[in-house]
């Protein structure tokens, strides 16, 4: 059930007291820092601000279609200052956790290359053998057809795992919005009739846990900043952190009264959080 309750969209003064008990920021890319191939503005005045007061931060993104160099590439073009070291996707994760739990597995990855270069990176074998195939690793995949869906079903009928990068119905674009791994998630689960387990990206804990080992430091001491209630926030309020939501991606001024989960703090964007850290 939604909370009427009207939320307030926070000003500088609000954000500068959150700065205070604070000691960790992490950012949501796409819809927060940027839009496509242009900078929100105070995006880099934001982060640059925050590492000027000692702040720790990292990136975090649930899209997998990307390799984190690209990611760290484009941030730095854009004048947001990172390394690669500091950004994490949702195919990181899915490879460091099956690194843990299925190490040198034989994957399936119905995904596009970079997923595959985080898998093959990080020791684990690719597969399209039914009968061979340990795990079955389900992403955004622009290239998804019916040869792979095929592989995944019959690799699930002979025991295979199915994991996932990230539970984006929609990925948001320029021009539009493109089906995301949900869309994936949903014909594997239908014809295997079996839940895809875990979903590693936001707003799972396993990609939190990711973050904080990162920056070092407590859910506590953390801010979450996103544009996505039912990713981004979810997972600063399952885990503890300040949820921040910024109305620059997916959602916007007119959908604060019937937000499923409601941030601690609302942001017109990255803007007041730079004009606080002056």
């Amino acid at each position: 059930m939604t909370d009427p309750t009207p939320l307030p969209i926070a000003d500088v003064p609000a954000v500068r007291s959150l700065l205070d008990r604070l000691s960790g920021f992490i950012f949501d890319l796409d819809g927060t820092l940027y839009i496509g191939g242009e900078l929100i503005p105070g995006a880099d005045a934001a982060v640059d601000g925050l590492r000027r007061l000692g702040k720790k931060v990292a990136f975090v993104s649930n899209k997998p279609i990307g390799t984190r160099q690209e990611y760290a590439e484009k941030l730095n073009r854009l004048g947001v200052a990172c390394s690669v070291d500091e950004v994490i996707n949702s195919a990181l994760v899915a490879a460091r956790y099956l690194q843990k739990h299925r190490p040198g597995a034989r994957c399936f990855p119905v995904a596009e290359p970079p997923v595959i270069k985080e898998l093959l990176d990080h020791g684990l074998r690719i597969s399209d053998d039914p009968e061979q195939i340990d795990v079955v690793v389900v992403a955004f995949d622009r290239t998804f057809d019916y040869r792979k869906l095929n592989i995944a079903y019959r690799a699930a009928l002979h025991g295979a795992e199915l994991i996932a990068t990230n539970p984006d119905r929609t990925c948001p674009m320029p021009d539009y919005d493109l089906p995301d791994a949900a869309c994936m998630i949903a014909a594997i689960e239908a014809c295997t009739q079996r839940k895809v387990h875990p979903i590693v990206g936001k707003p799972s804990p396993i990609m939190l846990q990711e973050a904080l080992d990162l920056v070092g430091l407590q859910p506590r001491q953390c801010a979450m900043l996103g544009d996505r209630p039912e990713t981004d926030m979810q997972m600063a309020r399952d885990a503890g952190l300040t949820g921040m939501l910024v109305l620059t991606g997916v959602t916007g001024p007119d959908d604060l009264a019937t937000l499923a989960v409601r941030p601690d703090c609302v942001l017109s964007s990255v803007l007041t959080l730079a004009d606080a850290c002056r």
